[in-house]
């Protein structure tokens, strides 16, 4: 299955919201380096326009009952699924991810749009409270928009967390504008085209892309709430700004997620799930799993059968299901993977299985590693990688595992594998990670739009999904209505009885706080 055509990257340039005189940037196909297309680079001036724009249509598109907001999602996701193909062909020619993990993006987004345009009806409708006097008071909390809502995306899911997190802004009432990585705007402007066939408002959602520091920076002091996926530290300095503008923020950060593995697990299972866990898009992902801790009656076992699960891994670029770890998308990636070894190895840490780059294979290719003898003191040991890199240990007994697992900043994701369900679901309580997944590795928890994703510590504030995914791009409001007397004392009544009779019937209500 060949890179799609030229003359599909030029349709999709169209959808940029950024003036055509703008200069350009060229996007590479990740497998080989060749030029995709071009596309043209925001400015400040850009993100003014996007905004003006959106702010206009948002105020119709709100006043749409959520049903009929719900219907134009249930259609885009009816598109997703007959051009399917040819979004895994864009996401792949962009990331150079094998085509399972372009895959994971597509069943993505039909979650994501199933899931909110079913319960975003019931979620936004109004509902009724208790008065602070039911006889007198009637109490009504609404939901409204936020407004217009920044989406600041990253490159390695380029198209489920980008369009994916503007689903539920979009369900709620909200407009969006969307900066995606400078690297992958193609995957975004894609979505926008299947979502004005589905019947979104043109202007609604808006994609500028261009630098961080230009149109990030510009779209973070223009929006009414931010959505950010990326790395801890520009989550942090992101999050200044917005606090610095009393505006919500909400956002997915980095991992140096866990997996546990206990002596009464099917290591040829976990072996085999272990591969899938660690290098999902050659590793570039921040709920792979990047430590493994293993009890030593088991671990030289586990560690036979699972290097010889990697070294039995595919990598190589191909637009179809053939191989199983496709490409790193930039130099900048290749070389943190490349002086992330160097050093650990340098240090006495050894080499299991991969170790090096592949310029045969793509100009970004490196080979799935499994280090042993990993230390803190080397630059794998506690941080992030975000790469085709794995370090095992072995552990004397499941409460060294869980110590270890713990001892991190981070806490975004963990993997559990034990002797059955009621094991792993004990050992995951006391992990503190956002999501556990016991019997695999991350995929059942991410595809789970039900329930609430996202991290503890410095891996994110906030959660994607879940009833909390839709809301928190809403501002409830309370409406309470007076019926007959108001406060006021009646003619007649002297304030002190009026007083006490309200305070008598205060504290006769069960409802009220600390009762």
């Amino acid at each position: 299955m060949p890179v799609p055509e030229a003359a599909v990257f030029e349709r999709l340039r169209a959808f940029a919201s950024v003036d055509g005189s703008r200069s350009t940037k060229t996007i590479a196909e990740t497998f080989t380096g060749r030029p995709l297309g071009e596309v043209p680079v925001g400015t400040v001036d850009d993100v003014d326009a996007a905004f003006t724009r959106a702010r206009a249509v948002q105020t119709q598109w709100a006043q749409r009952s959520p049903k009929e907001r719900a219907a134009v999602l249930e259609r885009f996701r009816e598109l997703v699924i007959s051009e399917r193909d040819y979004l895994m062909d864009v996401i792949q020619a962009e990331t150079g991810k094998a085509r399972w993990a372009a895959q994971e993006e597509i069943m993505g987004m039909m979650f994501a749009a199933r899931y909110f345009s079913r319960v975003a009806p019931k979620l936004l409708a109004p509902r009724s409270v208790p008065g602070a006097f039911p006889v007198l008071n009637r109490a009504r909390v609404r939901t409204q928009p936020k407004g217009v809502v920044g989406v600041i995306a990253p490159w390695n899911y380029p198209m489920v967390l980008a369009i994916g997190d503007a689903i539920p802004a979009l369900a709620a009432g909200n407009a969006v504008v969307v900066k995606p990585d400078s690297q992958t705007p193609y995957s975004s402007l894609a979505c926008v085209e299947l979502l004005l066939r589905a019947g979104m408002p043109r202007d609604l959602l808006q994609v500028v892309p261009g630098p961080g520091t230009v149109v990030g920076t510009a779209i973070v002091d223009r929006c009414d709430y931010l959505m950010f996926t990326g790395s801890s530290a520009t989550g942090s300095a992101l999050a200044q700004q917005c606090g610095k503008r009393l505006i919500g923020f909400s956002a997915e950060l980095g991992g140096k997620n866990p997996m546990i593995v206990t002596r009464g697990a099917n290591l040829d299972k976990v072996a085999k799930a272990a591969v899938r866990a660690c290098f999902s898009n050659a590793g570039q992902l921040c709920i792979s799993i990047e430590r493994i801790y293993v009890e030593e009656a088991v671990a030289a076992e586990f560690t036979e059968k699972f290097v010889a699960a990697v070294g039995a891994a595919k990598l190589g670029a191909a637009y179809d299901f053939s191989t199983d770890i496709g490409s790193l998308i930039s130099p900048a990636q290749l070389e943190t993977v490349t002086k992330h070894v160097a050093d650990a190895t340098s240090k006495g840490a050894e080499i299991l299985a991969g170790g090096n780059a592949r310029p045969d294979l793509g100009p970004l290719f490196f080979e799935p590693t499994v280090l042993s003898k990993v230390t803190d003191e080397m630059e794998c040991g506690r941080n992030e990688t975000f790469g085709p890199l794995v370090s095992i240990y072995p552990v004397a007994d499941v409460e060294e595992a869980i110590a270890r697992a713990n001892d991190t900043e981070y806490g975004l994701n963990a993997s559990v594998w034990a002797a059955g369900p009621a094991e792993g679901e004990a050992i995951a309580a006391r992990l503190r990670t956002g999501t556990v997944c016991v019997d695999e590795g991350y995929a059942p928890a991410w595809g789970t739009t039900g329930a609430p994703m996202g991290g503890m510590g410095i891996s994110g504030v906030g959660r994607r999904h879940g009833p909390d995914g839709l809301l928190k791009f809403t501002e409830p409001q309370t409406v309470v209505v007076t019926r007959g007397l108001n406060l006021d004392a009646p003619l007649g009544i002297p304030q002190s009885k009026w007083q006490a009779l309200l305070m008598t019937l205060a504290r006769s209500l069960r409802y009220l706080p600390g009762r």
